[in-house]
């Protein structure tokens, strides 16, 4: 691919626009919509910041994409840290420009963990939430926006409608060749998501990551939390299996976690950090490789 200029390197201000874009298409049940107006002090660019994203998203997630960045990140040869350390090496992806928050990257999973926690899941299930983003550090090595975040689906065969944007696909390569372009493309029926390349970015990184160490529950809630098409559409129904669509109600357990347990109230890191370091070793090696 040619060097990419730095507007579609970064389209959107900040990665938060991406999760805000997710809230207002999917508020919390019982709650309206959050308006334009209370999103922002001025006039929305992140808007404008969305779309252009996903233009470049859907026009440059192929397949091809997607098999070279497996060979190149999941070498897993960038940088070893321990795993806190790397928690906190996330927290320079904060964007000092956003008026929606002022908490780090760290502050926002563990309100998700400690949101988890609070309704007595399982260690395993607040561990999850706590690293569930984790792959964000894909940003910290050079690589543009959309292949960091954004809704994931698979490449390989044909783009659902039910993909946001779903007109944005008309530039992508894929809709021309015929291996890709048909329902099942390269795939059959219900062959399982395990034997589906999904579309690159946080989610496929961070499952490849730590695929040996925890529950498969946990796994699904990693690789596919951003899977929208999927749990909330169903579009993808003829490539799951019976085995997938069982793990997918653990999926839409964490769902509501990542949405809505954001506040404005900072956890306090200094408290929770020991109650974290010991799930971490319960579970994972003492350092990770990125």
């Amino acid at each position: 691919m040619k060097n990419q200029n730095q507007d579609e390197m970064s389209p959107m201000s900040s990665l938060e626009d991406w999760d805000n874009d997710v809230l207002k298409r999917y508020p919390e049940p019982g709650k309206p919509a959050k308006s334009k107006e209370e999103y922002r002090n001025y006039d929305s660019p992140e808007i404008d910041g969305v779309r252009e994203f996903y233009r470049l998203n859907h026009k440059y997630q192929t397949y091809d994409n997607v098999l070279a960045k497996k060979a190149n990140f999941l070498q897993f040869d960038k940088k070893e840290m321990p795993w806190w350390s790397a928690m906190e090496y996330l927290n320079t992806l904060i964007d000092d420009s956003d008026p929606d928050t002022q908490l780090d990257q760290l502050q926002h999973l563990l309100q998700t963990a400690e949101a988890i926690r609070a309704d007595g899941y399982p260690d395993w299930f607040i561990l999850t939430g706590f690293i569930h983003d984790l792959g964000k550090v894909l940003c910290l090595f050079g690589e543009p926006q959309w292949n960091v975040v954004g809704d994931s689906f698979p490449v390989g065969c044909k783009f659902s409608d039910k993909i946001v944007y779903p007109e944005f696909f008309a530039a992508n390569p894929d809709i021309h060749d015929e291996r890709f372009n048909t329902q099942y493309g390269v795939y059959s029926h219900q062959c399982g998501l395990d034997n589906v390349h999904m579309s690159w970015g946080h989610d496929e990184y961070l499952y490849h990551l730590v695929k040996d160490y925890l529950p498969e529950p946990a796994l699904y809630m990693i690789r596919y939390h951003s899977f929208y098409s999927q749990h909330r559409e169903h579009a993808y129904d003829h490539l799951l299996n019976g085995h997938d669509q069982e793990m997918f109600k653990w999926v839409d357990k964490f769902n509501p976690y990542d949405l809505y347990s954001k506040s404005p109230v900072a956890p306090v890191v200094s408290e929770l950090k020991p109650y974290y370091e010991d799930l971490i070793a319960k579970y994972l090696p003492s350092t990770v490789k990125l």
